[in-house]
């Protein structure tokens, strides 16, 4: 929430539009102990998870209020790309959103239009939301709302990759984030990224995005991966979770703990 007199600006739009790197975290626990974790850690974004997270609402406030004191940007995965679900999560004053699951120019088009207030889109005006200030900040927020939230969609599936050229010519549409699982099981390629065709589909829409005016984004399970996405030209890497990557950790630490005793 803002500051007392304070006016809403978001460091992510600015730097990813001087084509800056940006490292990314998942937020899928829907807890402000582990938010503030990933907080505290240095992390430029962190995305919380409301597509494939438990989290409603009042988990997301509580995960903003517990990274709040931190200089780190929160953006949200919507579960839809629906204007009334897109309406409340800005209202509890999120930077930036991710639109899950849009396959068309029109979709990409419907997508902006709910994140941004008349007369360039559809969103309801209140100022007495978090976002606002609880009406403390109401023009602080409102009067920049439209031109400071990052507004990015996801790219998911075989249809989304043949309208790619379209999709990226939507006005006020931030980046594209590629969904590497759905896309790779959209072309019958269940959960395997890697076959052949479901890479050409990445370096098509990579492509595409990188000679636009739009920025890139995707997921990576660990900063080495990371790191060849850097390389290739995204900007925003997501590259952990604060549940799969913890997952993972018990899962290293339990097998060195049955290989050093077998016999306990």
């Amino acid at each position: 929430m803002l500051k007392r007199d304070e006016i809403f600006h978001n460091r992510a739009k600015r730097l990813l539009a001087e084509k800056k790197k940006l490292s990314g975290g998942w937020l899928q626990a829907a807890s402000p102990i582990t938010a503030e974790i990933m907080a505290k850690a240095g992390f430029d974004v962190l995305m919380v998870d409301m597509e494939h997270g438990p989290g409603g609402i009042m988990e997301l406030i509580g995960q903003l209020q517990a990274i709040s004191r931190y200089d780190v940007v929160p953006f949200v995965r919507a579960p839809w790309n629906d204007f009334v679900i897109i309406k409340r999560i800005l209202d509890a004053g999120v930077s930036g959103m991710l639109i899950p699951y849009v396959n068309t120019a029109e979709e990409a088009a419907r997508a902006v239009s709910a994140c941004k207030y008349p007369l360039e889109g559809i969103r309801g005006i209140a100022p007495s939301p978090r976002a606002g200030g609880y009406g403390m900040n109401q023009r602080n927020y409102l009067d920049y709302a439209n031109e400071q939230l990052d507004v990015m969609i996801a790219v998911e599936t075989k249809k989304a990759v043949d309208n790619i050229d379209e999709i990226i010519k939507t006005n006020g549409l931030d980046g594209i984030f590629i969904g590497p699982m759905d896309l790779a099981t959209s072309f019958g390629h269940f959960c395997n990224p890697q076959a052949e065709e479901v890479q050409e589909a990445i370096k098509k829409v990579e492509n595409a995005v990188l000679n636009s005016d739009k920025f890139l984004a995707t997921v990576a399970g660990d900063f080495e991966q990371a790191s060849r996405l850097y390389e290739r030209g995204y900007q925003l890497v997501v590259m952990m979770s604060d549940t799969t990557t913890l997952g993972k950790i018990a899962l290293e630490q339990t097998k060195k703990f049955r290989e050093a005793y077998p016999q306990r």
